[in-house]
């Protein structure tokens, strides 16, 4: 059976995980309902079990909560987070994040 790419987004405040879920979809992948509280989240992970978790601000316990459980899980963070695969310093990098494609810079070449 395949089962499509799942997204728990997880923000401070619910205004700010509406934002940062819309920066988030797309038809390559499911977004589950996200969170804006650690309970919450926690209960989402559990139920849901998710492939990646991208969590704005500051999650620092969710993320290692969740590594723990699940270490193959993907985690895209906004800052530096012990357990994070990889930062998205702005909304623009998310999709490419939860992709895994590299983030955009490096050397312009002609």
């Amino acid at each position: 059976m395949c089962r499509a790419l799942l997204v728990m987004c997880v923000a401070d405040d619910p205004a700010e995980l509406a934002v940062l879920k819309a920066a988030a979809v797309s038809a390559e992948w499911e977004l589950t309902a996200g969170a804006a509280a650690l309970e919450e989240a926690r209960r989402q992970l559990a139920d849901e079990r998710p492939h990646v978790l991208v969590a704005f601000g500051e999650w620092t316990e969710l993320v290692s909560w969740a590594k723990d459980r699940w270490p193959g899980m993907r985690v895209v963070t906004d800052r530096d987070t012990p357990g994070a695969d990889v930062v998205a310093t702005s909304l623009a990098e998310v999709r490419g994040a939860v992709a895994g494609r590299p983030r955009p810079g490096g050397p312009v070449r002609s």
